[in-house]
């Protein structure tokens, strides 16, 4: 945990009280002393310090002063084939850790249909993984998941609404990523589209050119679903970096 992270509703009049995990990490692990300083950030607000004011029993309240915001430059939204929920949930947590913003789960047609009823996708549970990705990236924000059970509704009506160059991932695309349109540009937003293992359809793909999206490939190599998502988040990042204005 490299972020304790807050509900607004938690912090009053400049204090917070903790008890269970997040006290225990305090406690136990971090081994905290009143006077000590902690990182602190409120989920979608700023960050800052916690001084530790108290130690009472299995309790811990802190002082907390907060004083700016995250930042961030790139910003992307992953629309996902649902993958199977083992793997999902660990995508939800590495993505979240790259900076994603926004998670769209989607309907494909090699997807089979029994992952949509997964605990997995308690909105409960997809909190509790989003929020541990934001403690490792030491982010506030908590990224928006929104599931479609359907692909055709998906690209017909919600994905016109979507800001951002569309981007697709897939093995027999014809551009690369030295052609990726990311022009680095302060605020830039990119739509990343990746498909299941075994790829999207023909037809899946041509609904997403009709769309503006650009289509690439990452080489011959076929990658699990949760090894091409963070290989592709981190790729962008670099090449967001590298074209920088």
């Amino acid at each position: 945990m490299n972020l304790l992270l807050l509900e607004s509703a938690e912090l009053l009049s400049g204090q917070a009280v903790l008890s269970g995990r997040r006290a225990e990490h305090l406690i136990k692990v971090l081994r905290v002393a009143v006077g000590d300083t902690v990182r602190v950030g409120v989920v979608n607000g700023q960050l800052g310090g916690g001084r530790v004011a108290a130690i009472e029993g299995d309790a811990v309240r802190l002082e907390v002063e907060l004083v700016r915001q995250p930042a961030c430059n790139l910003e992307v939204e992953l629309i996902l084939a649902l993958p199977r929920p083992i793997m999902l949930q660990r995508i939800l947590k590495q993505a979240t850790v790259l900076g994603v913003r926004r998670f769209h789960l989607i309907r494909s047609r090699r997807v089979e249909k029994s992952f949509f009823h997964s605990p997995v996708l308690a909105p409960e549970k997809i909190r509790a993984i989003l929020l541990e990705g934001m403690e490792q990236a030491m982010d506030t924000w908590l990224p928006e998941v929104t599931i479609h059970h359907q692909f055709k509704p998906f690209v017909e009506d919600a994905l016109p609404t979507l800001a951002g160059q569309g981007l697709i991932a897939h093995p027999g695309a014809a551009g690369t990523l030295a052609g990726v349109p990311v022009s680095g540009e302060p605020g830039q937003r990119l739509l990343l589209a990746v498909g299941p293992e075994g790829g999207w359809s023909d037809h899946e793909l041509q609904c997403f050119a009709e769309c503006g999206f650009y289509g690439f490939t990452m080489g011959d190599r076929i990658l699990h679903v949760d090894t091409a998502v963070v290989s592709l988040l981190a790729q962008l990042q670099l090449l967001y970096d590298l074209r920088k204005r």
